[in-house]
């Protein structure tokens, strides 16, 4: 029996804010009729002799190549560094070449979410980035269409090319109704997308 299809949400977390933004757009898959599947990734040392346990103590667990192997789609998150994603994120992507071999994501919807410490600290630039290895995979990406009135009431993150959130220099912002509303909007669309391609790919269009 084939497991049920699923959204994969799949983040790296340095302080908190960006899981918190995982958890609601996987909220926002489900209101979409689909599955989430929550996954981090771990932190990457300089010290080649330090390793984590495969297990986290807390929070979501690692991601596995089969994780996304069979996700339906994927909605993917990292705080910003330097205008990118961080350095653990693109480790981990780094290692999918076997995916990419086989065409394992051609054909799936994608989105992309950050947070940032600055107003103006990367948001867009971070999001861009990441849909680059996405679209390398064959991945079909989809931001937030401006139908969705947060976007242009927005006083802090969201953007069309995906969620955003001003954390603040220290962490202080709470996540702000508008990109709650945004959150909730692109987990349901990576959602309907993925139900409405795997049910094109069902009936052989």
């Amino acid at each position: 029996m084939a497991a049920a299809p699923y959204v994969l949400v799949l983040y790296y977390s340095r302080h908190g804010k960006t899981a918190e933004l995982a958890r609601l757009i996987a909220r926002g898959v489900e209101q979409g009729g689909m599955s989430a599947r929550i996954r981090t990734v771990p932190s990457v040392s300089p010290d080649t002799e330090s390793s984590l346990p495969a297990i986290p103590d807390s929070g979501a667990v690692y991601c596995s190549q089969e994780d996304l192997r069979h996700c339906a789609g994927l909605v993917m998150g990292s705080p910003t560094r330097f205008g990118n994603m961080a350095a653990p994120l693109k480790y981990f992507l780094d290692s999918t070449s076997g995916l990419w071999l086989s065409g394992a994501l051609a054909d799936k919807p994608a989105g992309v979410f950050t947070s940032t410490s600055s107003l103006h600290g990367g948001q867009e630039s971070t999001l861009l980035t990441m849909a680059l290895p996405l679209l390398h995979h064959g991945m079909v990406f989809a931001g937030i269409p401006y139908r969705h009135a947060e976007l242009s009431d927005t006083r802090s993150g969201g953007t069309p090319y995906g969620m955003s959130h001003w954390a603040g220099a220290n962490n202080e912002q709470a996540i702000s109704p508008q990109e709650k509303a945004l959150c909730l909007a692109q987990g349901k669309r990576i959602a309907t997308l993925a139900t409405a391609l795997l049910n094109s790919h069902g009936t052989g269009a």
